[in-house]
């Protein structure tokens, strides 16, 4: 796989080589055990993996929880491409004893990529058509499982497609929860820029603040993964993504060790990264949340205090103009853009706390 999103790409790439396919039969009984102690086994649990044919595109469904009577929580992945079924067993369990969690892989990603056309899928491959595809997937699952609404959580990409449906169809969800939450791209590569050249400059990193200016105008003008990589790769390495934690091989690796994911799907996964990601990134350079100022759902923003991979601050100061019925915004103080596996116990409690109360019919 060619390089894309700088560091993250090359470590996918890394475990994603057919050099390790050849060896992947070495995870199986490591999974074996992984899906023996995630079983889900009580008496009204569920435990499902189906294709569901969303926008005319085959896409993989995958739902676990404890108990069916409990609500729905939709997990959308970010990326574009970056699913999160592969790595959901490693922080998702506790969860399904208090939600019926669903994570599906999006049109080009992941298990779904092998299931179309990459040339038919790709002028579909829109904002839009992304939003809509979960408003069908909502709509699918209420009637699959007796539901009236949803929880709907969107990480990183995934945050755009989920505040887009909060925008669109606030009738269907409970709450939207924002994690890693993007509002404008443009505002946001300028944001993440300034803080990495920052950290560069700090660290007399003449090279990475030379490679960083050498981008502009950027982001103004032509938005291309290039010139997003340009900067990424530098800011990763300060934390960006998972806060002082600049080597992501192991986390990467989680996958293998995934109960859904066997060695073809972890092969899909990157191609479906790099066929998404190139695909649809030039596609999101004008996408802003900045003119909506009224919301008509309950807001949770679980935000990394150091994410700047999707900043922060930018979500924090749209979160506070914005108005809703409700509004919760919890600070995990020592995560970047993936709190959910960075501060476990405490991205849980604020499900608890702050979630789980909003998931209930009013009478």
């Amino acid at each position: 796989m060619r390089k894309l999103l700088g560091a993250i790409a090359a470590v996918i790439a890394s475990v994603t080589a057919p050099a390790v396919a050849q060896t992947e039969d070495a995870y199986a009984p490591a999974r074996a055990i992984v899906a023996d102690i995630g079983k889900i086994v009580t008496p009204n649990g569920v435990q499902e993996t189906f294709e569901a044919t969303l926008g005319g595109a085959r896409q993989v469904v995958n739902v676990r929880g404890a108990d069916k009577d409990n609500p729905l929580l939709i997990f959308v992945h970010g990326g574009p491409g970056a699913v999160e079924m592969p790595f959901a067993w490693a922080f998702q369990r506790p969860w399904e004893d208090v939600f019926t969690v669903v994570h599906y892989d999006q049109r080009g990603a992941g298990r779904s990529y092998p299931l179309n056309d990459p040339a038919t899928l790709a002028p579909t491959m829109t904002p839009d058509r992304y939003r809509d595809d979960a408003i069908e997937l909502i709509e699918l699952l209420k009637k699959r499982y007796g539901k009236r609404k949803v929880v709907l959580m969107g990480h990183s990409w995934g945050s755009i497609v989920g505040l887009s449906v909060a925008v669109k169809r606030p009738d269907l969800l409970y709450a939207y929860v924002g994690v890693g939450q993007g509002i404008d791209f443009r505002e946001g590569e300028k944001a993440g820029m300034a803080w990495t050249r920052a950290r560069a400059l700090a660290a007399g990193n003449k090279e990475a603040v030379q490679a960083i200016d050498a981008l502009a105008p950027y982001p103004q003008g032509e938005f291309t993964i290039a010139k997003a990589d340009g900067w990424r790769k530098y800011a990763i390495p300060y934390g960006s993504l998972i806060y002082n934690k600049p080597d992501l091989k192991y986390y990467f690796q989680t996958p293998h060790l995934s109960p859904e994911y066997g060695p073809a799907d972890i092969q899909a996964w990157g191609k479906g990264s790099e066929f998404s990601v190139t695909t649809l990134w030039p596609r999101l350079a004008d996408v802003s949340f900045k003119p909506v100022r009224k919301m008509d759902v309950p807001l949770v923003f679980l935000l990394g205090r150091h994410d700047y991979t999707v900043p922060s601050p930018v979500a924090a100061e749209w979160f506070g103009k914005v108005q809703a019925p409700s509004k919760t915004l919890v600070w995990l103080e020592h995560s970047a853009h993936m709190p959910m596996v960075e501060e476990p116990g405490i991205f849980f409690a604020a499900l608890l706390r702050d979630v789980l109360p909003l998931a209930k019919d009013k009478p």
